[in-house]
């Protein structure tokens, strides 16, 4: 208790660590209240009441997680950050086939100032396709949640999500260039976290309460089993490939310079939550487009897709998984680049030449760790449907793994990463005295 003590006065003696964290708490209390201002002309009450006749543990519950309760709430925000995580997606992928999007990739901060402003354009373009389909299927549909509805109405109404939007992505752009942490991943974080304790409460209630069944023993199991699986995905987060490499001796004046060993530590999930995110933000695509249709393809959209337990959805997100995590891992990593910058540097990996070879090495390790990592991600990912199976309550499986628990694992983790970065840049102990956050030396090694 000491220790922490003495961290905490570390962390507020530094200036500059403190305001970011300042800065990280306002913008993510603005977000909070942001979610509980209710569109105008939307009646909450009768809102939240077919909200609760409707509650079926669907794929609007997830999005309602993600979005902290605005999504059922009419909120302002109840668009959240999700429209910028699909235009992120779509991107990306312009920049594997398109040429011009590569270039502007290699042109380094400008190149990435246009690329912000296209995605920027893109994400109101995807909130305004998205933001009707959200007011006809989830607000309008409902009688009486809507008392003068009219063309002005969903004009104003159309706009005031999108504005939403552009205004969570900007707290987000602002907490990760004057905060701490990734401020898109953080604000889902944020989201989630804000669901977990109704949702723990309403779990006690279903074993406490009246027709409560399994008592104590069941909850208290429950709670191993979810820190088992926190464990678990704490080591899928930190789990590295550590790659030795050799610096020659050089001989300047009288000094000696290299002669070193090192490693490059390669993450068994080099992604991290990405390909979480992504997969989610792809899965609500289905959903989007059938809410314009009444065939019989698209209720069986609906009716397969809307279900987050169903055997359908649960595997094709597990394929989804594993396709992000190597797309996603082949786009941050590059085993060409990192072996140009190994040689310039007068490093090589032992009994492996420098160059191609080098090259060849890496990218054949990264194949061998990214195929049972991202099978692990995806494993991780699907647990709450077998957790919703085995009777845990729908709100509180999300937590067991899943979306929620990696993202929240991820995040906090990076969060604290970058806290201990600052505490050690200004030579204080880390966040802890034995077993420090791993990822420091990630850094330098990918840096190349």
């Amino acid at each position: 208790m000491k220790k922490f003590i003495e961290t905490i006065k570390n962390i507020l003696s530094i200036e500059d660590l403190r305001a970011r964290i300042i800065t990280t708490l306002g913008l993510l209390l603005v977000y909070r209240l942001g979610s509980y201002v209710v569109l105008p002309g939307v009646d909450s009450t009768v809102l939240e009441a077919a909200n609760a006749n409707n509650a079926g543990g669907g794929i609007m519950d997830l999005i309602n997680i993600f979005a902290g309760g605005a999504f059922n709430r009419a909120s302002i925000f109840a668009l959240g950050i999700m429209p910028y995580i699909s235009a992120s997606i779509v991107i990306q992928l312009l920049g594997m086939a398109i040429p011009y999007f590569q270039r502007l990739q290699k042109e380094g901060e400008s190149g990435r100032r246009k690329i912000n402003q296209i995605t920027r354009v893109l994400t109101i373009a995807i909130t305004g396709f998205q933001a009707p389909g959200y007011i006809a299927t989830q607000v309008a549909n409902y009688p009486g949640v809507v008392p003068n509805e009219g063309p002005l109405w969903w004009f104003s109404t159309v706009l005031l999500l999108i504005t939403g939007t552009m205004f969570v992505m900007w707290i987000g752009e602002r907490i990760t260039e004057k905060g701490i942490g990734n401020g898109i991943s953080l604000l889902i974080m944020i989201g989630i976290i804000a669901n977990l304790p109704s949702a723990f409460v309403f779990e006690i209630g279903s074993r406490f309460g009246i027709g409560g069944v399994g008592g104590p023993i069941i909850l208290l199991v429950e709670v191993a089993v979810l820190l088992v699986v926190i464990l678990v995905t704490i080591l899928l987060v930190q789990g590295t490939r550590k790659i030795p490499v050799q610096y020659a001796k050089r001989i300047v004046g009288n000094k000696q310079y290299g002669g070193v060993r090192d490693y490059i530590p390669l993450k068994v999930n080099a992604a991290g939550v990405m390909p979480i995110i992504f997969a989610q933000a792809i899965m609500f695509i289905p959903m989007t487009l059938a809410g314009f249709g009444d065939s019989d393809a698209t209720s069986w959209i609906v009716t397969t897709f809307s279900n987050p337990n169903g055997f359908a959805y649960n595997f094709t997100f597990f394929l989804m998984i594993i396709a992000f995590t190597y797309f996603y891992t082949a786009v941050t990593i590059n085993p060409n680049n990192m072996a140009d910058e190994m040689k310039r540097s007068g490093g090589f990996i032992p009994g492996v030449k420098p160059g191609k070879k080098t090259a060849d090495f890496i990218d054949n390790v990264m194949s061998k760790i990214t195929l049972p990592g991202s099978m692990f991600l995806g494993l991780v990912a699907i647990l709450p449907a077998f957790a919703a199976i085995l009777g845990v309550n729908q709100a509180f499986s999300y937590f067991y793994g899943g979306t929620s628990l990696l993202i929240m694992v991820g995040v906090i983790l990076d969060t604290l990463q970058q806290i201990e970065s600052h505490l050690l840049m200004r030579h204080y102990d880390g966040l802890m005295k034995t077993g420090k956050i791993k990822g420091r030396s990630s850094r330098m090694g990918m840096a190349g």
